[in-house]
């Protein structure tokens, strides 16, 4: 009998693991490579480009501005959700329309940013830099949406994970990647060759037809909105008074914009403004230190294959591992604990690199920092998503999604945008302990989210009886 029950329980784990092989996990899959491999190529190894043909640091600070695209997709993200396209999605669907307009997008925006030079071309890099960028955050609303309406809740976590591994995967390609291909094509690491980084942009470029085949290879989800069509209804028995094609546009406007944010702010009351104090302010230190991490390591002395070896493969591989740890943390110990133990220790590693930079060309201590912070930026990010997830009501779920993802990346890009005149002003050592600094009032905000959440759910049994 104790025979027979270990082999029920072993068949039990592998058909769980078979969901792994589902079609809808492994587009997911494909669509993750899809949506991480844009971000490095406007972000970390632009800057590596730009500081090795010779851009000033501060310059270097506010291109990275292009990146927050990302941090302001929520403006545009009710029009991914409710507005169809000419002739694509009645070929695809809604879902999947945005999908191949926004990859094709940001293929041809690659392929562009690899016929430049940024020592004379500078200004049209950054243009497309900035295509690139919006395309990107279009592609992970679609995406976000995609992941959301494909497969019911019990799939939900398959899902994500496959999404999580391609990003990843995508990341390693279009950081380490990049550079070695870089590399490859330019033997020299003393000399600037601006053929070595078009060989590695057309190349990432041409690798945004995994994302599309997937696009085109899967089914559109089939959703039903009936929900939302009648929210639109109602708005527009509001401003029936109105001329009916005003009446129309105000109504699909409330429906689709106001309606989820108004949703918000109604179940969480005066706690909204704490929450997104918190979700605007948790990544600020890690992402301000990582405009300049590149650049430190160029001006430290770090070849392209060294960073690459260490930052862009081994660094990843450590996120991915404190991920995993950060979900098993979160589990047995709950969001908000989790939530406070990544703040601390994302602030912490950042003194490593301050002891790097004293230490100069040191490759040992460097493998030591890139771990230690990559680690903590997995825990962090895992209970981070756990949190904002928990915030998220299933009815508006893209809208909201976008709203909250968003808003966690523009108050850090824009000051990360200051990260050059900083390291100019003070110096390497000086600026990471600034940015460890940085992270000190999170945890304050940690602290006050999670007081009044327990207010409120002690509050909640009163309130019925």
């Amino acid at each position: 009998m104790y025979a027979n029950t270990l082999y029920q329980r072993g068949r039990a784990r592998l058909g769980a693991l078979r969901v792994y092989a589902h079609k809808r996990v492994l587009t997911l899959l494909a669509l993750g490579f899809s949506s991480g491999l844009p971000l490095a190529l406007v972000f970390g190894t632009l800057s590596f480009w730009l500081r090795e043909a010779g851009i000033e640091r501060a310059t270097i600070g506010f291109v990275s501005w292009v990146a927050l695209a990302y941090s302001i997709k929520f403006l545009w993200a009710p029009l991914v959700d409710r507005l169809p396209l000419p002739g694509l999605t009645a070929w695809l669907g809604r879902r999947r329309s945005w999908l191949l307009l926004s990859q094709c997008l940001l293929a041809a925006g690659l392929a562009v940013m690899a016929q430049l030079d940024p020592q004379t071309q500078l200004t049209t890099l950054i243009a497309f830099a900035l295509v690139v960028a919006f395309s990107s955050a279009t592609q992970d609303i679609a995406v976000d949406a995609f992941r959301i309406e494909a497969a019911p809740e019990s799939m939900q976590a398959a899902l994500a994970a496959a999404y999580q591994m391609g990003y990843r995967l995508a990341m390693i390609f279009s950081g380490a990647g990049a550079l070695a291909i870089a590399a490859w094509a330019d033997p020299d690491p003393n000399a600037y060759r601006v053929e070595a980084w078009q060989a590695a942009y057309l190349a990432m470029a041409a690798s945004m037809v995994v994302g599309i085949l997937a696009t085109l290879l899967t089914h559109e989800p089939q959703v039903d909105r009936s929900s939302a069509d009648l929210a639109q209804q109602q708005a527009l028995d509001r401003f029936a008074h109105l001329p009916r094609p005003l009446a129309r546009f105000l109504a699909w406007g409330y429906s689709a914009i106001v309606a989820p944010f108004v949703d918000f702010f109604q179940r969480y009351g005066r706690q909204a403004l704490v929450i997104l104090a918190l979700i605007a302010c948790y990544r600020i230190s890690d992402i301000v230190m990582g405009v300049m991490a590149n650049v430190f390591y160029v001006d430290m002395g770090f070849s392209k294959t060294e960073v690459a070896a260490i930052s862009k493969i081994y660094g990843v591989v450590m996120t991915l591992v404190g991920a995993a740890a950060g979900g098993a943390l979160v589990f047995r110990f709950g969001t908000m604990r989790i939530l406070f133990l990544g703040a601390v220790l994302v602030a912490l590693t950042n003194l490593l690199f301050a002891v790097q930079a004293q230490l100069g060309y040191h490759l040992g201590w460097l493998t030591l920092a890139i771990a230690a912070d990559n680690f903590a930026a997995g825990i962090a990010t895992s209970a981070f998503i756990a949190y904002l997830s928990s915030l998220t009501n299933l009815a508006y779920s893209a809208t909201q999604y976008a709203l909250l993802s968003s808003m966690m990346l523009l108050f850090p890009k824009y000051v990360a945008g200051f990260s050059g005149v900083m390291v100019d002003a003070w110096g390497y050592t000086h600026f990471f302990l600034i940015a460890s600094a940085m992270g000190l009032p999170v945890l304050l905000l940690i602290l006050l989210a999670a007081k009044q959440g327990q207010l409120t759910a002690k509050a909640q049994p009163e309130e019925g009886v």
